[in-house]
């Protein structure tokens, strides 16, 4: 600082030495605008090689994420297993004699319709009843269902099947 070649600025207690500016040669112009261009081409260039890491991560993300060929030939053999054994469930099931022809189907459905039919009329009638009842009862609805012993279905998660 003595010398003249670092300069020394007090800050309260603390004191900061810097570089004198003014004894380092002064840029022209031209070097200026030139500092300036190769500022701008650098910066190009640094973009572009910014982006061809993007892509080349890009890339290697998808590499990483893909099978490889040994992974890909054991997952074809396990789908040519699985293919196999559908085909022989399927042949299976073909050449059973057991069957259900369409009369013995018609049958089951005519059943089921006729049993869902009167299930819906019993509970109906029950229903109506239960409320011809619960007029003239002092009580709820859910007492009167405890002192008489009723169960719905609600109560069972029973829900009257839909139809075929």
């Amino acid at each position: 600082a003595q010398q003249g070649r670092v300069r020394e600025k007090a800050y309260g207690k603390q004191k900061i030495y810097f570089a004198d500016q003014e004894q380092l040669p002064a840029a022209s112009d031209a070097e200026l605008r030139g500092l300036d261009g190769e500022i701008v081409t650098r910066s190009a260039q640094l973009q572009a090689l910014q982006q061809s890491c993007r892509h080349m991560e890009a890339e290697l993300k998808d590499l990483n994420s893909s099978m490889t060929t040994p992974e890909i030939a054991r997952e074809i053999e396990a789908l040519r297993k699985d293919c196999a054994s559908y085909t022989e469930k399927l042949e299976r099931i073909k050449s059973a004699t057991n069957h259900v022809t369409p009369e013995e189907k018609e049958k089951v459905c005519r059943e089921q319709q006729l049993y869902r039919r009167e299930w819906r009329r019993r509970k109906r009638m029950a229903t109506e009843l239960m409320d011809a009842i619960l007029e003239g009862y002092p009580k709820s609805k859910k007492q009167f269902f405890e002192e008489v012993g009723i169960e719905t279905d609600e109560d069972h998660g029973v829900v009257l099947p839909a139809t075929v």
